[in-house]
């Protein structure tokens, strides 16, 4: 007889991996050249201030070391600027990051805010709807018309076949066929809306960078998840503006009042191009509306309160939308009442949602949104 073999578990203590002291440097750096908006000097001197406190480095591997390696490895490039004072000749060179740098950036925040999320094979979203769609359920039915070909269980028609019809006399009908049942997959259009006004950055309290790293987290979700689906960002201060996705990175505030409506208009327009059936806008913001701009070019601008003139352009802009089918999905980085009480309105006049919280857990609330919208919003 043989021996009894025994099958188990060993558990033994856990051990982080070892990490070179450039990865360890690198690690760090990520996290400076997004708060400093891709200001790699700005970036380094922090860096330089760590590692004084906290010796970060050593004789053996030191800070110009790690920078000298963010070159070679393509991280960072220099940018030779002319001197004015030397007509035009060769000046003072800076450093920029890289494209490289800034997809390395885009990973980092998706791993942060939403953990290491696998590359899906096509990239689309279950809707709960089943039909002729491009995603294998593992589930037989019988065969419909219209169903295509490459859907038929060859096997488990054939086995139908002998079955019904015996093996003396052997056919195979419509009625023997079964195919493998699939399910739709939607596409999504999504507009990110980022308010930049001055008061992303009041109290003392940065809401900017939280911001932007959920832009560029779902930035890399969707085109490594989801790539049928699109994604468009735009910011809003006095006006609003698009941003390329490669330009994330180097978003800061400015000395801009809020012009919601700008926003949302912008946003419409921009989803108006978009064929999918699908549309759905994001908005993040902390302030009150405060700013219009008129017919005229000129700006109406009112910081104190909320300005009745302003909260009504809100609300109608809020109605095109709801009209357009198009839902405004509100993350307010805020909770003053009357500003609660703001949003509330708003978000009824499009029928859309308003999350209210701080900066902690706005990432994850964006992406489950974003999956629930996906499997929801798939119309007929």
């Amino acid at each position: 007889m043989g021996k009894n073999k025994r099958k188990g578990f060993r558990f033994s203590n856990y051990e982080a991996p070892e990490l070179t002291p450039f990865d360890k440097l690198f690690d760090i750096f990520k996290e400076l050249i997004t708060h400093t908006s891709g200001d790699v000097d700005e970036a380094l001197d922090w860096l330089r201030e760590l590692d004084k406190e906290y010796e970060l480095t050593d004789e053996n591997y030191t800070i110009d070391d790690f920078i000298a390696d963010l070159k070679n490895k393509g991280f960072l490039r220099e940018e030779h600027k002319a001197d004015k004072n030397d007509g035009g000749g060769a000046g003072k060179s800076d450093m920029a990051i890289t494209a490289k740098m800034e997809r390395i950036i885009r990973q980092a925040a998706l791993n942060q805010i939403f953990g290491k999320i696998k590359r899906s094979g096509n990239g689309s979203h279950k809707t709960g709807t089943s039909g002729r769609g491009d995603e294998h359920l593992g589930e037989l039915r019988e065969y419909r018309f219209g169903d295509s070909l490459e859907r038929i269980s060859m096997t488990e028609s054939l086995k139908n076949a002998q079955i019904n019809h015996g093996m003396g006399n052997f056919f195979l009908s419509e009625e023997d066929l079964v195919v493998e049942d699939t399910q739709y997959k939607a596409q999504m259009s999504t507009v990110l809306m980022i308010d930049i006004s001055h008061s992303m950055i009041l109290y003392g309290e940065d809401r900017i960078t939280p911001a932007k790293k959920v832009a560029m987290a779902l930035a890399e979700l969707i085109t490594t998840r989801y790539p049928k689906d699109t994604l468009e960002v735009l910011v809003f201060g006095n006006d609003a503006w698009p941003i390329p996705i490669k330009d994330l990175p180097y978003l800061k505030v400015g000395p801009y009042h809020t012009n919601t409506v700008a926003g949302i208009s912008l946003a419409l327009d921009m989803l108006r191009r978009k064929k999918n059936t699908n549309k759905q806008i994001f908005m993040i913001t902390d302030g009150k509306p405060s700013c219009l701009r008129l017919p005229d070019g000129t700006y109406y601008k009112n910081s104190v309160g909320l300005d009745d003139y302003i909260v009504e352009k809100c609300y109608n802009i809020a109605r095109q939308a709801r009209k357009l089918h198009i839902p405004i999905t509100t993350f307010m980085i805020a909770k003053d009442p009357y500003l609660t009480q703001f949003v509330r309105q708003f978000t009824a006049a499009n029928k859309g949602k308003a999350f209210f919280t701080g900066l902690k857990g706005l990432g994850e609330m964006i992406f489950e949104d974003y999956e629930q919208n996906r499997r929801k919003r798939l119309k007929g």
